[in-house]
């Protein structure tokens, strides 16, 4: 029988009931010096989320920014007394967008022909326009957006999740992530890093194939019998390990990691197979179309996850393949071709998503996320005085949206300048993104800590403020 996870204790109990169970905690472990307690924990709105990564750096303003200026602007230069922060260092002239923008649904939010399915789930988004961060190159900027820090071994976001509210599976695990099929992004795994908190949150890759995790099943065939004893034998020496080490805390994470491992060679198979769905739904997905296949099955594959209990998963667009074609959405040589064979990738199936989750009633307990590590800039990547079909990094302005849970659907928060360089009105940070991530979750972002190195360390680090203008 699977244990009573402790928002759902809490939220029936008392203050006397609350200082027993918090003694509870404290005799199994789960509130240490170095553990999070209980007293970060409010309300929730969502009991999970799902985040979609593009890799890369998506247009803005070709997306969801309108920027009605750089029509009248397309071939001038841009005006301004500071140079700004480029990868190549190219600042061609301003360029308008390549697809047209339209008022969407009820709405009115406008979103571009870059993205015709997911713009009509625009009743349901809430963009955020008017985003910043810290670096203008992709790994370290992609560093920021999952952990809150430039630099690799900071937990993810995910991990933090999985350390504060754990998984509600049993035999699954609470922090999962999706690579593109194509390769993973920049930094690989450091993305999903459990950093210095304990091993067991760190996020685990489920990938394509008869064998989504490594190593899960064994090499040759054993028979059930030889299975199950082996299992409690290692069991008992592990237990026994353990003991004889006096509990030390990296062992014990390793031994119920080990214990996931076991209970995920009967949930995973179970999960990853799709072919309980229903033709319409697969079709729903974009499973019918080759060029909506990859992204499709991941995204209806999060949707059971999440129906498991997995509390985050991650589903990245893009990976680190440079060369041209790219296969991310690092726009540097042609943004028409580069977004638009990227856009048709997911665009089908993260509507699907949506629109699955709001079927089942799932969309009102679970937070949707869009996100990117950066914008691309609003002139070309070309030589002074010209204009090229290409577009730099941009990291003073850009936008990514949330859906689900606890907020104002069918806004727009925020906004960049007439040309869409910099963030102008309302900027967020990516530190400003996790603490309302958080917050939609159940979990005050300045109160989930965890000491290391003589430092009591969090998420959003010393900042992060609630974006409150978009909670419902």
């Amino acid at each position: 029988m699977p244990h009573p996870h402790r928002r759902d204790l809490l939220g029936s109990l008392g203050a006397l009931g609350t200082a027993a169970l918090a003694g509870l905690l404290t005799r199994d472990g789960r509130s240490r010096t170095d553990g999070p307690g209980i007293d970060f924990m409010i309300p929730a709105k969502a009991k999970r989320a799902i985040q979609i990564t593009l890799v890369g750096g998506m247009s803005h303003i070709d997306s969801f920014d309108p920027k009605p200026a750089l029509k009248k602007l397309n071939g001038k230069t841009l005006e301004t007394d500071s140079p700004p922060d480029l990868f190549f260092g190219q600042m061609g002239l301003l360029r308008q967008p390549d697809w047209e923008f339209k008022p969407r649904g009820k709405s009115g939010l406008e979103i571009s022909d870059l993205f015709p399915h997911i713009a009509k789930q625009a009743d349901k988004l809430t963009v955020l326009r008017s985003m910043v961060t810290d670096s203008a190159n992709h790994t370290p900027a992609l560093f920021v957006e999952n952990s809150g820090f430039q630099f690799n071994g900071y937990p993810a976001m995910g991990s933090w999740l999985s350390y504060g509210l754990g998984s509600v599976a049993e035999d699954l695990p609470a922090f999962v992530v999706l690579p593109d099929g194509r390769s993973g992004p920049n930094g690989a795994a450091s993305n999903w890093t459990n950093g210095f908190l304990p091993a067991e949150h760190q996020g685990v890759a489920l990938l394509p194939g008869q064998q989504p995790v490594r190593d899960l099943n064994p090499a040759q065939a054993v028979s059930s019998e030889e299975e199950k004893a082996s299992r409690e034998f290692l069991r008992q020496t592990n237990r026994a390990h353990l003991e004889t080490a006096g509990g030390e805390a990296s062992l014990a994470a390793r031994l119920k990691s080990y214990e996931l491992a076991a209970r995920m060679q009967l949930a995973v198979p179970e999960v990853n197979d799709l072919t309980r769905e229903s033709e319409e739904t697969l079709k729903l997905y974009g499973m019918d179309n080759r060029a909506t296949l990859d992204c499709g099955r991941r995204c209806l594959l999060a949707r059971r996850l999440l129906e498991k209990g997995v509390r985050f998963v991650q589903v990245y667009s893009g990976g680190a393949i440079a060369g041209t074609p790219r296969h991310s959405w690092d726009a540097h040589e042609n943004v028409k071709e580069n977004h638009g064979a990227e856009a048709l990738r997911i665009d089908q199936p993260v509507a699907g998503l949506l629109e699955d989750l709001g079927r089942r009633g799932m969309l009102a307990d679970t937070l949707v996320l869009f996100t990117t590590e950066f914008g691309r800039t609003p002139f070309t990547q070309s030589a002074k005085g010209t204009v090229g079909p290409g577009r730099d990094h941009n990291k003073y302005g850009f936008s990514c949206w949330m859906a689900g849970a606890g907020l104002k659907p069918g806004i727009a928060h925020g906004a960049t300048d007439e040309v869409g360089w910099k963030a102008v009105d309302q900027p967020v940070t990516w530190n400003d993104f996790h603490a309302t991530a958080l917050h939609l979750l159940g979990i005050r972002h300045d109160r989930l800590t965890y000491y290391h190195n003589g430092i009591r360390r969090r998420l959003t680090n010393v900042h992060g403020e609630l974006v409150e203008s978009i909670l419902s």
